[in-house]
């Protein structure tokens, strides 16, 4: 395996770390975001935006991991198919709050009823992750997928 093959299969597994955590960071702007004021005037304009933004690139991680990511690792490790099974479950539980949060968001939801949304999403994406990164960092490290880290993990 020649030095740039292996960097772009190790890269997989760096990559979905590092979307996670600029993940975890996009969550916690948007929290701020909240605490920083009423959901009121501007300080609701800043939480609908960071609000939008959060969950478009959370979705767009997971649809592009349910379309190339986890079809490439079930056809590598079909081993590893109970537990994609089990992370696309997650994706659509994390789906279903994102949507709440963003029709929370929507209607003006007062901060603690909005803090409640972001706090249910935190719980589950984090739980996500972190059994997304045991069970499956490992694969990434030798994954032969040749596609662009970007779709396939979205553009964060």
């Amino acid at each position: 395996m020649r030095d740039g093959e292996q960097a772009r299969l190790v890269a997989w597994s760096r990559e979905l770390h590092s979307v996670h955590e600029r993940l975890r960071e996009a969550l916690r702007v948007t929290r701020e975001a909240l605490a920083d004021g009423e959901a009121a005037g501007p300080a609701a304009r800043d939480l609908l935006v960071f609000c939008h933004g959060f969950c478009a690139a959370l979705t767009a991680h997971h649809e592009g991991e349910d379309r190339d990511l986890f079809p490439a690792i079930a056809a590598q490790h079909p081993e590893l198919r109970d537990t994609l099974r089990r992370l696309r479950q997650d994706h659509s539980v994390i789906g279903r709050l994102l949507a709440g949060l963003s029709a929370a968001v929507a209607r003006g939801a007062a901060p603690v009823q909005l803090s409640r949304h972001l706090d249910g999403v935190a719980a589950i994406m984090e739980s996500h992750f972190r059994y997304e990164e045991r069970q499956l960092l490992t694969v990434l490290e030798t994954l032969a997928l040749d596609a662009d880290p970007a779709v396939v993990l979205g553009p964060l």
